[in-house]
């Protein structure tokens, strides 16, 4: 008995010390994002719900990098919230070439956002209700019929949607990535790796790529939250933010 009270006081330690880690990462993150928006008032005055169910502030220091130094043309991001009005904010006021697609699962949450937040007319939400299929006998949640709907000629993927699942949470991004020719570049940026199953589906689009010979380079940001940056030869530099 005292010895499982003293294994069991030992995991409580380490799993304290692990989230004051964590905690700890994210509160510099925080001040990290802060001084990369300076000179952008726009994105400095933006009111962002960080953290919780949207992006922690590791999620959003490293999609203002890629916004500003990498200008990607065209964006395709899974899940409408506060990652949505940052994008959309950097479309009106910097990257006025770009078009930006916002796949959401939920038509009341898009009425509701839309009520608070006006959006680029260059940011188009597109709904797609959530279905579950099949993927290695587990049960996953995905958007429905969404390759009748977007295509996979995107330089951006913002992967935060749907709602996750226990095994290969947010499949979609590898059916599209399927489709990716050897010379395409491109980022894909998915939040929560921090759980089973985005690490499952991260591993499953690095096995992709490798069949494909597509060279990728890959980055993981941890804060209170994890996401991880897979991104092609042109973008290499992600993995060093």
């Amino acid at each position: 008995m005292i010895i499982k009270k003293i294994k069991r006081l030992i995991e409580e330690q380490r799993s304290s010390q692990k989230q004051n880690t964590r905690l700890l990462e994210e509160l510099e993150w925080a001040h990290i994002y802060h001084d990369s928006i300076r000179g952008k008032p726009w994105l400095y005055e933006l009111p962002l719900n960080i953290g919780r169910w949207a992006g922690n502030y590791a999620f959003f220091y490293v999609l203002n990098r890629i916004l500003n130094d990498f200008k990607p043309k065209s964006i395709l991001e899974f899940g409408l919230g506060e990652s949505s009005k940052f994008v959309s904010k950097y479309l009106e006021y910097y990257l006025k070439d770009a078009q930006h697609t916002i796949i959401e699962q939920n038509n009341d949450w898009k009425k509701a956002f839309e009520s608070t937040f006006n959006l680029t007319n260059r940011s188009k939400i597109v709904i797609c209700p959530i279905t579950t299929t099949n993927i290695k006998n587990f049960t996953v949640n995905v958007y429905e019929d969404l390759e009748l709907k977007v295509n996979s000629n995107y330089d951006l993927f913002i992967v935060d949607g749907p709602y996750g699942s226990h095994r290969f949470s947010r499949y979609d991004i590898v059916v599209l990535a399927q489709k990716f020719e050897t010379n395409k570049e491109f980022i894909i940026l998915l939040d929560d790796y921090h759980r089973k199953g985005e690490k499952d589906t991260a591993n499953e689009l690095l096995l992709l790529f490798k069949s494909k010979n597509i060279k990728t380079y890959s980055k993981i940001y941890n804060g209170r939250k994890s996401l991880i940056v897979i991104a092609t030869e042109k973008y290499k530099y992600i993995a060093s933010l």
